[in-house]
């Protein structure tokens, strides 16, 4: 397998690992890059652009990257918070006053970046197409009944955390939440991410698709609880509904998705685009802009939720609007936090360590928080720095 780029020193497990995903764990397509103290020290690419394509993949190659979109957009939640322009105790409802219906008047914006909304669902899905209308998501979730009471319990938001995030910053700041990000986070930091791809960037992003895993990586996985299983598979159940709340499933590789805005599931980055993020998140990437300040960052990775997941049926913990280290999203460390994509990308930082982390790929997996080759990933790193 040839791949292409560069690791400093000390860093070469992350290449053998990288070179065995493709090996033995399948992978068509991706890009792993890692910065330590704002300084870029892996950034490795291999494959083909497209999952079902031949077209060699280059350095500048963007994908789709789901559920990993969430912890930009918790950024944006997070430094509004720093600018004192959003207050994480106060009621949603006082900068979204159609909020309060239903029973939710006594939500507060912490609930909602911490999955604790209670509106993980849609009584009545929407189609892509209204999906794709923040007008549209915003009051159906505003009209959606909890189906817990808010800040009673966690369950995680797949879907409808795209329009609770999305309907609050253009609420706060009169700007769409993927303006925001090009014109706060992606430009200054020099981050290659978009919510809402622009079509001068459309030429750059590969086609995703669902690849089955080998046998030999099949023995290598653990197989799912069976009450997972189940949850997946049974139409009632909130897991299910959680995930169907756009349905059908989008096409990831229409044109006209990857140009909408959904902060819970199609933001597009490189992996050096995700990494040098979250750089930024916790220092100065190469002596530029960093974003949060340390009080920031441990709003980010203190612990809001813990435990028995509602939605995903395993023990999982966030912080406010980030993922944080365990058993179902193991990161580099206790004092991680960041946020996997369903089936394949993860993105995150360490403050301890000092590393931020991104790895994009074209071929998604049926895991949801844990894919083996991100997780490969992230253990060559933990080598590498340990020594």
């Amino acid at each position: 397998m040839d791949v292409n780029g560069a690791v400093a020193a000390g860093f070469e497990p992350v290449r053998e690992a990288f070179v065995r995903n493709f090996e033995v764990l399948g992978d068509r397509g991706a890009a792993v890059t890692v910065y330590r103290d704002g300084r870029r020290v892996v950034d490795l690419w291999g494959g083909s652009r497209d999952v079902d394509g031949g077209a060699p993949w280059e350095r500048d190659t963007a994908q789709i990257v789901r559920s990993a979109t969430k912890g930009v957009a918790a950024a944006v939640l997070l430094l509004l918070v720093q600018r004192g322009e959003l207050d994480p105790d106060a009621p949603v409802g006082a900068y979204w006053p159609e909020y309060k219906a239903a029973g939710k008047e006594r939500t507060v914006v912490r609930d909602l970046l911490a999955h604790r909304a209670g509106v993980p669902v849609l009584d009545r899905p929407l189609t892509p197409a209204e999906a794709a209308d923040p007008e549209l998501g915003a009051a159906a979730v505003a009209a959606q009944t909890p189906v817990w009471e808010p800040g009673t319990d966690h369950g995680y938001h797949a879907q409808t955390y795209s329009w609770l995030t999305g309907e609050l910053v253009r609420r706060v700041t009169g700007r769409t939440i993927g303006a925001w990000i090009a014109e706060e986070i992606a430009g200054p930091v020099g981050a290659q991410l978009w919510l809402g791809l622009p079509a001068e960037q459309a030429a750059r992003v590969g086609r995703v698709g669902q690849v089955e895993t080998p046998a030999q990586a099949g023995a290598l996985r653990t197989r799912p609880k069976r009450a997972v299983a189940d949850a997946y598979a049974d139409p009632a159940s909130l897991t299910r509904r959680a995930f169907a709340a756009i349905t059908p499933m989008p096409d990831e590789n229409d044109p006209a998705y990857r140009a909408a805005a959904l902060p819970a599931s199609n933001g597009i980055a490189t992996a050096d685009g995700l990494a040098r993020f979250y750089a930024s998140l916790i220092g100065g990437v190469d002596g530029g802009t960093r974003l949060f300040t340390p009080e920031t960052v441990e709003l980010a990775r203190g612990e809001r939720s813990a435990g028995a997941d509602r939605v995903l049926v395993v023990q999982t913990r966030f912080g406010l609007g980030y993922m944080l280290h365990g058993a179902a999203s193991p990161l580099l460390s206790p004092t991680s936090f960041g946020h996997p994509g369903r089936g394949g990308a993860l993105g995150f930082a360490d403050p301890e360590s000092g590393i931020a982390f991104g790895y994009v790929t074209n071929g998604f997996r049926s895991s949801v928080t844990a894919d083996p080759r991100a997780q490969a990933l992230v253990r060559a790193v933990r080598t590498a720095i340990v020594g």
